[in-house]
């Protein structure tokens, strides 16, 4: 063989292991994330396909806010995916995200289209929690394994994450118009087999990448020494930034006070959104303007998601501002957008959808960094998805309780002056401005309130934002550099020194913590009964639930 030949056989090979090195890296999987989460947003044109389903099922303002909760629910209860997250491969929890969109919102678009028997309200209720639940998996594989792979970058990576995932709407949307034109029955179709189509395609690219090129294994079983409670340490909480126990977390102020500012914000934000088709109607507005209303909503949340990431960052890393207080400010920024639409005059309902819009992305970053920042990464997978809980509760709260039943009042009230009642008209509609004006006041008020709690998680963190949050991370990325100097042979004897101590200390960390999480796994054995057992059925996921 020529020399030439064998030239050229090693530099197809050399491109080769370039490109398979380059599809295994970190950037590939975050180019993969995007994409994931540009696909997500079905739940965000809710307000499109909401009226086709009203109309196509016979339902009331009531019954519609209804399936809106429910979606809300879905979108937003994702423990069990943070709990599946902490004993499976992210590719599993993409699968599982991929099959429960396809489920939920296929059958509810063979309802709309009648080519199954009309379900009762309940069936619809399970079908749109089943699909929306579904983006849960995608965003805890996702932003985790993200995360962890930046974690110094994570304010920015969160906001372009979420950001793509508020986007999403808006390009569904476009998608939609060009496969489909003017048919909402179609978007329910495209919203069920899209986002599955993209989460079956990139699958197996979303990984967490090793730390270190390291590979240390530990041979020495733990030496089990004391059994404490695995509720004993939940008051003898780590400072902030370290890694809290989920149990520790969740008795935390710090997280119950963030949980307070959510409820009252995403709450409110979730109502508006869901509710801009009917408003639209309300006051007059035809389709094509509705859903440039929703477009707007889209578009904005994106860039407040990115905007709320980059500014955030910055002031932490510049001028050590606390993150709340980013959530403080959007949060008096969205009253203006309740406002406008309470008491709407010509054209504010542009700019409310816009301030909307903002202020609702905004906040999903913030509140995601936040627990990273406070909590730490070891159990974030749960940790955010608990976070995130408070946004249905809010949804439940402000929209069921509040938004249809005052729609439904003034409905009714139009009715009545016009000497009908509720059985003469297939469905209320409310028309004018009075239809969402109280409720929308209110909505003004709880985001008010919420800020007002936020200011109180600004003055217990200052101090610990005022400090280097990045710095552990910094010295790992340090002993990963050196490593790799080292592998490539470029150390002097005194580096070689102490690198080798360097991994000594890692290994003793490993040990260390092994022998912990075999504490924690013996007590958990000890105290759960074998009804928990039979419940939970896998010891690592009982470990989660507990610990």
């Amino acid at each position: 063989m020529s020399q030439t030949t064998i030239a050229s056989t090693g530099a197809t090979i050399d491109i080769c292991r370039f490109a398979t090195h380059a599809a295994q890296g970190r950037w590939v999987s975050l180019f993969a994330s995007l994409v994931i989460m540009a696909g997500v947003g079905g739940t965000y044109i809710f307000g499109i396909y909401s009226r086709e389903i009203k109309s196509s099922l016979g339902y009331d303002q009531s019954t519609l806010n209804l399936l809106g909760f429910f979606k809300d629910l879905g979108a937003n209860i994702g423990v069990l995916s943070g709990l599946i997250a902490e004993v499976t491969p992210t590719w599993f929890l993409l699968f599982i995200g991929s099959a429960m969109n396809f489920s939920g919102f296929f059958m509810i678009w063979l309802a709309v289209t009648g080519k199954i028997a009309r379900p009762k309200v309940w069936q619809m209720c399970i079908y749109i929690c089943l699909g929306a639940n579904s983006q849960n998996f995608a965003n805890t594989g996702v932003l985790v394994t993200c995360v962890t792979n930046f974690p110094e970058n994570r304010g920015v990576l969160l906001g372009l994450l979420k950001g793509f995932s508020g986007l999403s709407g808006a390009i569904m949307t476009q998608i939609y118009l060009a496969l489909y034109g003017n048919d909402p029955k179609s978007l329910i179709l495209l919203v069920a087999w899209l986002p599955a189509a993209i989460c079956l395609l990139f699958a197996y690219t979303i990984r967490e990448l090793p730390a270190s090129p390291m590979q240390i294994t530990v041979q020495e079983p733990p030496q089990l020494k004391e059994t404490p409670s695995c509720f004993g340490d939940i008051c003898n909480k780590p400072t902030r930034g370290e890694d809290y126990t989920i149990l520790q977390a969740l008795v935390s102020l710090d997280m119950i006070i963030l949980f307070i500012s959510t409820m009252c914000g995403i709450g409110s934000s979730l109502t508006a959104v869901d509710n801009l088709g009917q408003i639209g109607e309300s006051l007059g507005y035809p389709t094509k303007t509705v859903e440039t209303f929703v477009s707007l909503v889209s578009i904005w949340n994106y860039l407040g998601r990115i905007f709320a990431g980059l500014v955030s960052e910055k002031l932490i890393t510049k001028y050590k501002c606390p993150r709340p207080l980013m959530m403080t400010v959007v949060l008096f920024l969205s009253c203006i957008g309740y406002l406008l639409i309470a008491f709407p005059v010509p054209g504010s309902v542009y700019i409310a959808s816009m301030i909307i819009g903002f202020s609702f992305g905004a906040q999903f970053p913030l509140l995601n960094a936040i627990i990273s920042e406070l909590f730490g990464l070891k159990h974030y997978a749960t940790l955010f998805n608990v976070g995130q809980l408070a946004s249905p509760l809010g949804s439940y709260i402000l929209n069921v309780r509040v938004a249809w039943l005052l729609y439904d009042r003034e409905a009714l009230k139009g009715l009545k002056m016009k000497k009908m009642n509720k059985d003469s008209v297939k469905e209320l509609t409310c028309i004018g401005p009075r239809c969402f004006m109280l409720s929308f006041v209110i909505l003004a008020c709880v985001s008010f309130f919420g800020a007002v709690v936020s200011i109180v998680l600004v003055m217990r963190t200052r101090d610990f934002y005022r400090g280097d949050i990045y710095k552990k991370f910094r010295e790992e990325e340090k002993v990963v550099d050196e490593v790799e100097i080292d592998e490539g042979g470029g150390n002097t004897r005194e580096n070689e020194g102490l690198l080798i101590i360097e991994r000594t200390r890692n290994l003793e960390r490993r040990k260390k913590c092994m022998r912990q999480k075999w504490r924690r796994l013996v007590v958990l054995k000890e105290i759960l009964t074998p009804s928990v057992g039979a419940v939970c059925g896998n010891d690592k996921l009982s470990k989660a639930l507990v610990l």
